[in-house]
């Protein structure tokens, strides 16, 4: 059923939802991902889209395996209820079509027959694009105003950080974007170590992460690995990675909340960074992180 005067918004992004959520508008959303899970209380919502490939028990080298798989064989990653969504009956679909990992694209919604919805797709790549995607859908949503508020503040708190730790040495840093095999990190998480006061050894800001070896990053000199698998927590990331041999300092990080998803919490997570990276510098907000003492020598 549709109402004239209230727009009705189905999020298959979890960023998205983020954007939702932080412009005041989770009362539009009347349908989401199985991946959306910020804001609180968003678990309530009628959830239209699946992943195939069950991770939730599979390690990252099982997972790289799958996804390789699927994408060799033409599969989709995710399956879209089309009977549910049309149903839901939503004025905008809002997605992406930056990675075929990450969620469903907007090809894939185009293909729901009798679906009478704008597509919107955000696909940011730096972290400028990222404030800009929340713009674009406080505009559409009808709450510019509030839009120009949530991205001006978002670049503040980067712009802040990088202040407080301009002039300090660059600490050589290697974001993983994944454990097995190695991801170097793209898009926006380079420009976060640059602002935090690092330098991504392997990292192409702006550009997709890609595979290297563990012998490659550790011939590339970082003083401090950041573990921040992409859509695992710190938790998850540190059973894993405690299990390997790293020859400097690691720290796993809850990607999946302040690094993968670009959304206003990316600030976090460049705040979490510069006090890892410069502790004397920049303060502690306080995210999740877990030092993996045993696996270097200090």
């Amino acid at each position: 059923m549709r109402y004239a005067d209230r727009l009705r918004v189905c999020s298959l992004l979890p960023s998205a939802t983020e954007i939702v959520g932080a412009l005041g508008c989770t009362d539009l959303l009347v349908g989401r991902s199985a991946e959306c899970d910020h804001p609180p209380g968003i678990s309530a919502l009628p959830v239209v889209t699946a992943a195939r490939i069950d991770s939730g028990q599979l390690r990252s080298r099982d997972i790289d395996a799958a996804v390789r798989e699927a994408v060799l064989d033409g599969k989709s990653l995710y399956a879209l209820d089309d009977a549910l969504i049309r149903e839901l009956a939503p004025d905008l679909v809002i997605t992406q079509d930056l990675c075929h990992v990450c969620a469903v694209s907007s090809e894939d919604v185009t293909r729901v027959r009798s679906l009478d919805a704008e597509v919107l797709a955000l696909d940011p790549r730096t972290l400028a694009e990222v404030a800009e995607s929340v713009r674009i859908v406080g505009r559409r949503l009808g709450v510019a105003d509030r839009g120009e508020t949530v991205a001006d503040e978002m670049e503040a708190r980067i712009a802040a950080t990088a202040a407080a730790v301009a002039g300090a040495t660059p600490v050589p840093v290697f974001v993983a974007e994944w454990l097995d095999p190695p991801f170097a990190a793209g898009h926006w998480l380079p420009e976060m170590v640059a602002a935090a006061g690092g330098e991504d050894v392997l990292g192409q800001a702006g550009r997709p992460s890609f595979p290297t070896t563990w012998d490659e990053v550790f011939a590339a000199g970082p003083d401090v690995i950041v573990a921040a698998a992409c859509g695992f927590d710190a938790a998850r990331i540190a059973a894993e990675a405690g299990a390997m041999a790293f020859p400097c300092r690691t720290v796993a990080v809850d990607a999946n909340a302040h690094y993968s998803r670009p959304a206003p919490r990316l600030a976090d997570g460049v705040e979490q960074l510069a006090h890892l990276l410069h502790p004397d510098l920049a303060p502690d907000p306080g995210l999740p992180s877990i030092e993996l003492v045993h696996a270097w020598t200090r």
